[in-house]
């Protein structure tokens, strides 16, 4: 057989790479295991170990962001070559759960799991075990709070991010957002009552909830009846920082 060449081979590597699914597609021919749901957000920018592909399994509905990596080995024995003229094996599982977003950045090392419904975030470099329902950041990647505890945290900070992204906008474009412009602070006026005027508008209501669409829309219910109310509420919060 004749052995491609390295040229041929790097083509054909970008072409695996022209989107999450195509990628996805090419793991999974060379025997990794990837569950239905997950996305690579820059394949091209992504480094999965194929070396070992038995190693590796990825759970469903996982979101990979840009740069990537898993490890399912080291390459120390370059040293224990050359100073002890011995060769020594390394090599470890690495097993990622279900419904977990992986900032930007993150490095995954060898013999690593982590559990099910989990937040990696940016710039951590994974060498234990992160426990299931956790959050965890840090080189190492340490565990910071459980998923419960974030829920909560964010529902909280939540509204004043709303109000400091529109303010910004204002400043930077001399207008008010339109309502698709909001496509996350959407949920302050938008619920059950008015989510088809909205969606008409182009708010991407359902894009973003995805499979949580319809229990969403059953339980939850806006802070402000509309739109103009939102509106009304940042400029309001601007003028009170303004007199204080």
């Amino acid at each position: 057989m004749i052995k491609l060449s390295s040229i041929t081979a790097h083509i054909l590597d970008i072409w695996h790479r022209r989107n999450s699914r195509s990628y996805i597609a090419h793991l999974r021919s060379l025997g990794i295991r990837i569950g239905d749901g997950c996305i690579f957000r820059d394949p091209l920018t992504t480094r999965i170990d194929v070396s070992r592909p038995a190693l590796v399994s990825i759970g469903s509905n996982v979101d990979m962001n840009t740069y990537f990596q898993i490890l399912t080995h080291d390459w120390a024995s370059f040293v224990f070559r050359n100073k002890y003229h011995d060769f020594v094996n390394s090599s470890g599982r690495v097993e990622i759960g279900s419904n977990i977003y992986i900032g930007t950045n993150v490095i995954v090392l060898r013999g690593v799991t982590i559990g099910d419904n989990c937040v990696i975030g940016a710039g951590s470099v994974v060498t234990h075990d992160i426990p299931a329902n956790s959050v965890a950041v840090g080189a190492p990647c340490r565990v910071v709070c459980s998923l419960d505890e974030y829920y909560q945290k964010r529902k909280v900070k939540g509204l004043q991010e709303a109000v400091e992204h529109v303010k910004a906008f204002q400043k930077n474009f001399g207008r008010d957002p339109l309502p698709h412009e909001l496509y996350e602070e959407f949920i302050y006026f938008v619920d059950a009552s008015n989510v088809e005027e909205y969606e008409r508008q182009g708010v991407p209501v359902r894009s973003q909830l995805s499979i949580a669409y319809g229990d969403w829309l059953s339980t939850h219910k806006a802070k402000f009846s509309s739109y103009d109310d939102f509106i009304q509420y940042v400029n309001q919060k601007m003028n009170e920082t303004a007199e204080s």
